[in-house]
């Protein structure tokens, strides 16, 4: 009974400060964080432990289903280079140079541990992204580009992490094997998605007639697809996904107008539950975890954080407008089929650089870190990597949460 009325405490806490956000002019993703944070430091409140597989399986799936569902798919076709570029050579990249600096920067890191935190702070966060930066009038480039890349890179980024994670309890790491099992999961994936996407159309096509049978399919698939893709040992994101991109694609062609509005009404107070809950989870968290920590610690992996955080946005930064530059090199030199459509410019380059938010993908693979090795012995660094996730996840969302509004409306101003 306590924890149902914590959860009642919660959902109607969110839904009150979501309100006051639009009152303020302010980002409800981080007046929902920083609530959290405050709440986890009231000692009559009960301990709210996050459950990775829980995020996983209950969260992820609709969040990936509906932003794939309602993405432009023509758009997703015209910036597939750009967003392959983010969402697979920029994790591992992103990855690697969190590795150094840890390794460099924390006493004791070993390489395989240093890389464990690349990868879990290595993607970005599809619904920090697009909650934050919703209302501020971005293009349908930009917004395309940051939720189809976010709808990819969980996926890269839980296949960096596994290797990682296989690294540091002494499984032998061999590239090529490491290669051919990323092409398989995210195959895999794209297979039990399509298959999944292929059986819901047929049963939409038997029972078009029943509208309240037909939303109920399309709110449980989800989660049916990501289960079996995982029970299947391919990736569960890629899974949910493709699922949402088939009957994005096949709801076009059948569904009314009217039938499209009330699905998505269904839709819009799911996904802003869940959004809600996420980032209150966030803030959560961070009391505990900084119980974990030896107070003479916290302000040396809090600095570490802060400066994980800096390299991380340079590296996207970088790599943005490397791609901005390689983009225009190919469509001028008409050698590489680059539509002029796919060309970035300043202003969106910076958008989207400044977008890459850590969140609750980040959050819940540091929380599932094993405690203990094969042998035993306690998972080194185990509290330190998930404090230094939690610290790049609220940097990541407050701090560039907060500025990017003002960055846009500049940007606005100035073209």
């Amino acid at each position: 009974m306590e924890n149902y009325t914590v959860v009642l405490f919660i959902l109607a806490l969110m839904i009150g400060l979501s309100a006051m956000a639009d009152k303020i002019k302010l980002p409800y993703p981080i007046l929902l964080i920083i609530a959290g944070i405050g709440i986890g430091f009231i000692p009559e409140i009960p301990k709210v432990e996050i459950n990775p597989e829980i995020i996983f399986l209950i969260f992820l799936p609709p969040l990936l289903y509906d932003a794939a569902f309602n993405i432009s798919f023509d758009e997703f076709k015209t910036n597939i280079n750009t967003i392959g570029t983010l969402s697979v050579s920029l994790v591992f990249l992103t990855a690697t140079g969190i590795a150094v600096v840890a390794y460099y920067l924390i006493p004791g890191m070993t390489w395989p541990l240093a890389f464990v935190l690349g990868s879990i702070l290595s993607a970005t966060d599809a619904v920090a992204a697009m909650s934050i930066t919703k209302g501020l009038g971005l293009s349908h480039k930009t917004n395309t580009i940051l939720e189809g890349e976010s709808l990819v890179n969980d996926a890269s980024a839980l296949v960096a992490y596994r290797f990682a994670v296989a690294a540091v309890t002494g499984t032998s790491f061999v590239l090529w094997k490491a290669s051919l099992q990323f092409l398989l999961l995210l195959g895999g994936g794209f297979v039990v998605g399509f298959i999944m996407g292929k059986v819901l159309a047929f049963i939409i096509m038997r029972v078009n007639k029943n509208k309240i049978v037909i939303i109920s399919f399309m709110l449980l698939m989800p989660f049916i697809t990501y289960l079996l893709a995982e029970e299947l040992h391919v990736s569960g994101v890629i899974a949910a996904v493709t699922l949402g991109l088939s009957i994005a694609h096949f709801s076009n062609k059948i569904f009314p107008v009217s039938f499209k509005n009330e699905s998505k009404s269904i839709w819009d107070v799911i996904i802003f539950l869940l959004n809600g809950l996420i980032f209150i989870l966030i803030g959560l968290q961070f009391p505990y975890v900084l119980q974990n920590i030896e107070p003479t610690d916290a302000g040396f992996y809090t600095l570490v954080a802060l400066i994980i955080t800096v390299v991380a946005l340079a590296l996207r930064m970088a790599r943005v407008f490397l791609q901005k530059i390689n983009l225009q090199k190919a469509f001028a030199s008409k050698k590489r089929k680059v539509p002029e459509g796919a060309l970035l410019d300043f202003k969106n380059s910076l958008i989207i650089s400044w977008s890459g938010m850590r969140g609750i993908v980040s959050l819940a693979i540091a929380l599932g870190l094993p405690e203990t090795l094969a042998d035993g012995s306690p998972f080194p660094f185990r509290n330190a990597i998930i404090f230094i996730s939690v610290a790049v996840v609220l940097f990541t969302l407050i701090g560039q949460g907060l500025t990017l509004p003002f960055i846009v409306k500049k940007l606005n101003a100035k073209l």
